[in-house]
């Protein structure tokens, strides 16, 4: 019978941001620091890994892996099919593989590893990094109870999660919660600008527009009604926020909105060799 310890034990494939996110909030769930490996091939990235967070940390991915309970590969598409090659005869037969890899399929997973085991594809955000994000989890068939409980206790520790039936969708969570931060991002920043064109100093209409963001998202996280509604609440008729959104979709935003999550839909196929 496996000790406590052998069942807490996990490893990370990549030592990058993601990686310290869910570390951290591992860490922050009281994991042990002691019972995670981290394999990165960039020395200061490993030492600094050691130092900040108490980890244990290797350059040699197959080490990383023998006999852990879970082994997350935080790395990016490009590389996964590499990753795989050097650690699929090293692996546990019940060690559960867990993916953020964007656009890798359970079954190319499967492939690569070689054989039949439990294997978790998902897609965090990079608000994981502060204890807010949002994943979407799609599990294969060889994935029982615990297994699932083990991936959305990991994702859970850097924020929210949900599970998906059907892995062809698991292209539009990134489109719509991966890469989604951007797009908030982005509209802070032509806010900003709109701000300073319209006679803001830029660091008060930076400021502005920052905490406008920031303001909005308490408002959805904390209402008990859709975004649509929150819309509504705060358009009054004929007023400025009214002419504003009438800009907006006069100039096409909705469609717009829709062309670019097609297109990062699409753009996820196609880092998945689909």
């Amino acid at each position: 019978m496996d000790s406590p310890d052998a069942q807490n034990r996990i490893s990370f494939i990549g030592g990058g941001n993601m990686a310290r996110a869910l570390i951290g909030g591992m860490i922050a769930a009281n994991h042990d620091p002691a019972l995670i490996t981290v394999a990165d091939p960039d020395a200061t990235q490993r030492k600094t890994l050691a130092k900040d967070l108490g980890v244990g940390v290797v350059a040699d991915n197959a080490g990383a892996v023998a006999d852990q309970r879970v082994v997350v590969l935080a790395v990016k598409p490009q590389v996964i099919d590499k990753i795989l090659g050097d650690i699929g005869q090293a692996l546990n037969s019940r060690t559960l593989v867990i993916s953020v890899a964007a656009g890798t399929t359970l079954a190319r997973l499967e492939q690569g590893l070689g054989q039949s085991r439990p294997l978790v594809r998902a897609m965090p955000n990079t608000p994981a990094l502060y204890g807010a994000g949002m994943t979407g989890l799609v599990a294969n068939q060889a994935c029982n109870t615990e297994d699932r409980h083990l991936a959305e206790a990991l994702f859970g520790a850097a924020g929210a999660t949900a599970w998906v039936d059907d892995e062809v969708l698991m292209d539009t969570v990134t489109a719509v919660s991966g890469s989604g931060p951007a797009y908030f991002f982005a509209l802070t920043e032509h806010l900003t600008k709109a701000g300073v064109s319209a006679g803001l100093p830029p660091a008060l209409a930076a400021q502005f527009a920052r905490q406008t963001a920031i303001g909005a998202g308490v408002m959805l996280d904390r209402a008990t009604v859709d975004a649509g509604e929150l819309r509504r609440r705060v358009t009054s008729p004929g007023g400025t926020t009214a002419a504003a959104l009438e800009q907006f979709s006069a100039d096409g935003f909705e469609t717009m909105v829709e062309r670019a999550v097609a297109a990062a839909v699409q753009r996820g196929r196609a880092l998945g060799g689909k």
